[in-house]
């Protein structure tokens, strides 16, 4: 089994859709997509998400089914350095989250004291509840480090989300702490994370990744990659209002 993880294409925030970029972007992927074999779709509610998946639906005259738990990860929690509520948990900076006790344990991370005024544990399960569901159609089901399967077959499924959410469901089919994707990895725009299954022993199934991330559509056609989901360094000239900028996904 292949799941491909895409988030959207460059966005613009006001107006939950894309940019003038993010369209040829967007046409860009949906000329990769259609030479793959995809047996189901499946899509975000929010704008973004759904004008970026449109670009390959039309082309190949199919649907997406939409998942409200594929919306943008939204756990938030009171800022340890202002007491404001933040309302993205994987918007912390190095030398904070890095302190959270557990952090870079899949069992652990969202037990963190940080979180413990917000709904970040609840966030997760529903991400979790999501992924279980989702996989249960296929006949996959978590069983501690591994999944079980008795059909484990060779078919592709495409979720078009966003970052934070495609690295939850990440950590969660790899066991690795969300915070660590979240902080220590960033896909672009219009991006491809692959992930796939390894069937060891019988029955039993392992999740790999095998990209991250991947933009050969943008590279190959010559188009400049977005940056949107930077967040603004410590130096002047950047304009840390602009979501492109400012890490708002």
């Amino acid at each position: 089994m292949r799941i491909l993880l895409i988030r959207h294409a460059e966005p613009d925030y006001t107006i939950d859709s894309l940019t003038p970029k993010g369209r040829i972007e967007a046409e860009l992927l949906s000329r990769r997509l259609i030479r793959y074999d995809i047996r189901d779709f499946y899509m975000s509610p929010l704008g973004r998400a759904r004008d970026t998946a449109a670009y390959t639906l039309n082309k190949l005259g199919r649907e997406a089914e939409i998942l409200p738990w594929l919306r943008e990860f939204n756990g938030s929690y009171p800022d340890p350095e202002t007491g404001i509520r933040r309302i993205v948990s994987w918007d912390v900076k190095p030398r904070v989250w890095t302190d959270f006790p557990g952090v870079t344990n899949i069992e652990t991370w969202c037990d963190a004291s940080v979180f413990s005024g917000g709904n970040v544990r609840e966030v997760w399960k529903q991400t979790t509840d999501g992924v279980d569901a989702l996989l249960g159609k296929y006949g996959y089901v978590k069983d501690g480090p591994v999944w079980r399967c008795e059909n484990n077959s060779d078919f592709t499924i495409a979720l078009f989300c966003h970052f934070g959410i495609s690295m939850a469901v990440l950590g969660y089919l790899t066991d690795i702490s969300p915070m660590v994707l979240w902080h220590r990895t960033l896909t672009l725009p219009s991006s491809i994370t692959e992930i796939v299954t390894e069937e060891r022993i019988r029955s039993e199934v392992s999740f790999r990744m095998t990209k991250l991330g991947d933009l050969t559509h943008l590279e190959s056609a010559g188009e400049k990659r977005s940056t949107a989901g930077l967040f603004p360094e410590c130096y002047t000239g950047i304009d840390s209002t602009d979501p492109a900028v400012n890490g708002t996904l």
